[in-house]
C-alpha cells in the first residue's frame, strides 16, 4: 500500500476514534461558505466535519471494528464525528437541511450499530436530555405524591370523629 493511502487511512481513523458514533452526509450542493458555517454549528456540540474518500472510510471502518455500510459509499461522502451528544449534532444537521435543503444524511453508526437517515431524524426531533429528565422527574413525583394522597385520604377516613 502506497504511504499516501495508509496516511487517508490513519487520519479517518483518527476521526472515528472520537466519537462512539459516525454519521454519513452526501454533501454534493454544499458550498464552501455552506461548509464553513455547517463547521461553526457543529462545533457548538464540539463536533467534526470531514470529507473522506469512500475507499480510505471502508478501510478505517473495517479496522476499527464498524459494521458495514458498503451500500451507502457511493458519491461524495463526509462524516461528522466528536462530542458526546448524538442527538444535539442530529439537530444540528437536521436545521442545516431544513434551512438549506442541500446535505442529505446517508446513514448514522451509533453504538457500532447502523442508524437510518430517517432514525436520526427522528432523534433530532426529540427534546433536549435535560427536558426529558424533568419530565420523567415531574411522572415520578406526581405518582408518588398521587399515591400520598391517597394514603392521607385513607388514614383521615378511619380515623373516628371526635
Amino acid at each position: 500500500m502506497r504511504a499516501e493511502k495508509k496516511y487517508l487511512i490513519s487520519e479517518v481513523e483518527g476521526h472515528l476514534k472520537k466519537s462512539e458514533y459516525v454519521i454519513l452526509a452526501n454533501f454534493t450542493k454544499v458550498t464552501v461558505a455552506d461548509t464553513a458555517e455547517l463547521r461553526k454549528r457543529l462545533d457548538a456540540e464540539k463536533a467534526e466535519f470531514h470529507v473522506v474518500k469512500n475507499s480510505s472510510f471502508r478501510v478505517a471502518a473495517k479496522a476499527l471494528g464498524l459494521p458495514e455500510v458498503d451500500n451507502v459509499l457511493s458519491g461524495p461522502t463526509a462524516i461528522i464525528v466528536g462530542g458526546k451528544n448524538p442527538a444535539g449534532v442530529a439537530k444540528v444537521l437536521k436545521k442545516f437541511f431544513d434551512e438549506k435543503q442541500k446535505l442529505e444524511v446517508k446513514v448514522g453508526i451509533l453504538e457500532k450499530k447502523v442508524t437510518s437517515a430517517k432514525d436520526l431524524a427522528a432523534i433530532a426531533d426529540l427534546p433536549p436530555f435535560e427536558a426529558l429528565r424533568a419530565q420523567f422527574l415531574g411522572l415520578l413525583t406526581s405518582n408518588a405524591a398521587a399515591f400520598v394522597r391517597v394514603l392521607d385520604a385513607k388514614v383521615k377516613k378511619e380515623q373516628p370523629a371526635a
